[in-house]
Formats: C-alpha cells, sequence, structure tokens
C-alpha cells in the first residue's frame, strides 16, 4: 500500500519545507505540496515535524546471554518507541559479538523481529581481551557495520594502533570507548565537590580526555577513521575540535544525559545516575552544548544500558554503570536544545539522522527525499507529557529521565515505508 503524508513539516539537515509526501513500496517517490494519489493511505501531519528515521550508533542490547535486561526484541520495540529506525547494537555481550557467526546471529535476530533494523558493531579483540585482533573483513561480511570494545578500552596503544590500520583495509569505523582505566580506577561519579560532598569515589576528567587525547593522535597516525564514544568532557571537545582543525578523520558522539543534566543528580544516590563516563559539571556542559552547536560533536547517540531492577537497586558503589536511553533521547534534546534555541530542528536532525547515517555508510538513510528508504518518525512537537519509565517497550526500566517533564512525542514511525506500532 502506498502511504501519503498531507501537509508535513519536513525536517532536513539542511532546512525545513512544509510539503507532502509520498510513500510507494518502501521507498520515498515524491516530496511535493498538493499531491494527490488515489488509494493510499493517508495521514494529516498538520502541525508535525517529519524527520528521517533516527539511527542510534551505540547502543546495548545484551542478546545473547544477558537477555534478563534487554534482548533483540525488546530493543529494538523500544527504538521504534524513541523513533530510532536503525540501531547499532555494541558487542560487550556473552560470549562477546568477536566473530562472524555472531553478527550473523544478530541479523537474523533482526530480521525476524521486524521493528527498528539492527547492525551489529564487531569487537576490535577477540573476547574482548584487548589482545588479539578480531577478522575484522570476515564480520563485516556478516553485517558488521563497525568495530568496538565498547565497555572495555583498548589499554594498550599499539593493538589500538594496529586496529586502526586493520580496520582502514576494510572501510570500517572504530568505535573507541576512551578512558583510561588506571586513572579512573574504582572511582564511581565524577571527581570533584559532589563527590566529596555524598562521600562516593571520583573519577577525575583526565580518565576520559587523556585517552580521546591518545586514540586522536593513533588515527592521525594510521590515517584511519575514528569515532569517539560518550563524549562528556570539556577537555574531550577541545581536543575533538583541534583534531578536525589538523584534518584528523575523526567523528564523535554525546548522549542526551552529558547535555541535559550535571553530577548534581548523584547527591540523592539515584542509581540510575550512575553512568560511564559519568555526569559531569555545569562547565562540562556548556562546553558540550558549544560542541553541538559549532559542529565539533557528530552524533547524539543514546548509550542505552538496560539493567534489570534487582542490579540497579543496590547501594551507589555496587550498581552497574548505565541509563537507558532509546526513548527518551529524542524529547531530551527538543526540550534542552531546541526550546532553549541552542540548536534548530535541522540541527537535530544532522545530529540524530544524517550524520549517523553518512558515518556508518548508509547512503539509503539520514534525510527525505525522492528515492531515499522510507524510514520516517513523525513528531508532535507540542506535544507535552511526563515520562514514565514503568511503560518503557524496553526491559530495562534503569531511566534517569524517569519523572520528567518533556516536549516532543514520538506520533508515527515507519520503516522501510511500513507503518510500526508505538
Amino acid at each position: 500500500m502506498m502511504t501519503l503524508l498531507k501537509h508535513a513539516t519536513v525536517v532536513n539537515a539542511d532546512g525545513m519545507i512544509e510539503t507532502d509526501v509520498l510513500i510507494d513500496n518502501g521507498v520515498i517517490t515524491h516530496v511535493t505540496p498538493n499531491i494527490e494519489c488515489f488509494g493510499a493511505e493517508v495521514i494529516d501531519c498538520d502541525g508535525k515535524f517529519v524527520f528521517p528515521g533516527f539511527i542510534d550508533m551505540h547502543c546495548h542490547l545484551r542478546e545473547p546471554g544477558q537477555t534478563h535486561k534487554e534482548d533483540i526484541e525488546s530493543g529494538s520495540k523500544a527504538a521504534i518507541a524513541g523513533g530510532f529506525t536503525t540501531v547499532c547494537c555494541m558487542p560487550n555481550t556473552t560470549p562477546p559479538l568477536d566473530n562472524a557467526a555472531m553478527m550473523n546471529y544478530v541479523r537474523s535476530r533482526s530480521n525476524a523481529c521486524g521493528n527498528a533494523e539492527v547492525y551489529p558493531i564487531g569487537c576490535i579483540t577477540r573476547g574482548q581481551s584487548g589482545k588479539e585482533l578480531c577478522e575484522f573483513g570476515k564480520m563485516k561480511a556478516a553485517g558488521a557495520i563497525a568495530v568496538s570494545d565498547d565497555g572495555l578500552p583498548v589499554s594498550d596503544g599499539s593493538v589500538m594502533l594496529n586496529a586502526l590500520k586493520y580496520a582502514k583495509t576494510f572501510g570500517l569505523t572504530v568505535l573507541s570507548h576512551s578512558e583510561d582505566k588506571s586513572i579512573s580506577g574504582s572511582g564511581v561519579v565524577n571527581a570533584g565537590e559532589n563527590a566529596t560532598v555524598s562521600g562516593l569515589r571520583g573519577i577525575p576528567k583526565t580518565a576520559e580526555s587523556a585517552a580521546v587525547a591518545r586514540d586522536v593522535l593513533l588515527a592521525e597516525e594510521a590515517g584511519a577513521r575514528l569515532h569517539v564514544c560518550h563524549v562528556s568532557t570539556a577537555e574531550s571537545v577541545e581536543i575533538i575540535r583541534s583534531a578536525k582543525k589538523r584534518g584528523v578523520a575523526v567523528t564523535c558522539e554525546t548522549c542526551p544525559h552529558y547535555f541535559a543534566a550535571t553530577d548534581d543528580e548523584i547527591l540523592s544516590y539515584n542509581t540510575n545516575a550512575k553512568i560511564n563516563p559519568p555526569l559531569r559539571s555545569s562547565e562540562d556542559v556548556d562546553a558540550i552544548i558549544a560542541g553541538l552547536t559549532d559542529g565539533t560533536i557528530d552524533v547524539i547517540a543514546t548509550d542505552h544500558a538496560p539493567h534489570h531492577f534487582d542490579e540497579k537497586n543496590k547501594e551507589f558503589d555496587y550498581a552497574p554503570f548505565g541509563t537507558v536511553g532509546l526513548e527518551t533521547a529524542f524529547a531530551v534534546a527538543y526540550t534542552r536544545l531546541v526550546l532553549t534555541e541552542a540548536i534548530k530542528p535541522t540541527d537535530l536532525c544532522r545530529l540524530m539522522s544524517t550524520m549517523p547515517a553518512t558515518i556508518l555508510g548508509l547512503s539509503d538513510r539520514g534525510r527525505i527525499e525522492v528515492g531515499a528508504r522510507a524510514d520516517l518518525v513523525i513528531v508532535d512537537p507540542d506535544a507535552e507529557f511526563t515520562v514514565d519509565a514503568h511503560s518503557f517497550k524496553s526491559k530495562g526500566k534503569n531511566s534517569l529521565f524517569d519523572g520528567w517533564r518533556l516536549n516532543g512525542k514520538i506520533v508515527d514511525v515507519f520503516v522501510k515505508g511500513e507503518r510500526k506500532q508505538i
């Protein structure tokens, strides 16, 4: 069946227009006002934004081996509820996603579930050991879209340098969890006044920024593509800004919790505020927003990290790191960035759709134009709602934003032209 979106405000990275959009056989066939098409399902989008489907470069779906936290079916349903039509799952599963068979498994499960499309990110090293490189070529042929040891940094610089060179031969991007574990140690929150007041062990900002500097220099040496995950400090933003000016092929992401919240959240000992990297100071938040505004930061990703209630319901020191984010990312970004006029809706499209598609080589999505795959999100920008984590599609209810009042509600989602249930 054909679908006709009438009176839509179409948002692309390079502009917004009032128009109609016709979808036929999973593809956008017309983007023009006053379309008439007999037999098409008509959806009135008056007063609504229509974005290209959001693409999450960084989430944790926990399958295989940790499905009490999340699985590909529940995670991909959560993605749809948040407007994400494509998601990339990190490899720190049990066992890790470190071979072609595991790539095939994730792609097969994605196809079977039929929600958001899921691409696996393969490990950099076997078993995330930080030692022996995986077979990047075989993993890519089986569906890996990038490589990362996220959750465990590649501490050995020579291994990381070889990984960057090896990935370059296969046209793969290395997604780096930039953390110096010898500095972060057993810390659980950002080092600073709030850590002292709360009595919780602090993680110095240099645990991130020193590792970012190393990885950027290694990428420059290798002439390879590097993508820095979950940037959270002012120093990291400046290192990446400087590297881009030198022509280094580096991109980076941040997450909604790093521009919407500070480490004040830890003062109530809310374990949903225990995140790695940790929530930072207001000065860091300002630097993250500046990086989003000037293009230093390329992507807003979720780092969706679901955990079972019993795992998070512990003393702060013993609870695992992580917050869920697939179902709140757009609304948090819209509320805290667009409504405050830090960025425009077109910038949000760039950060959540166009740049992720470009970095990952997904040339058929990330824009609303004739011939593009019909991955679309309809948003009511005026709708206000209170986040209720208990209603999430995700198995994980560990949301930092539970109870927050937000604007920008996902109304409809299309994947390859198929209307999905939210």
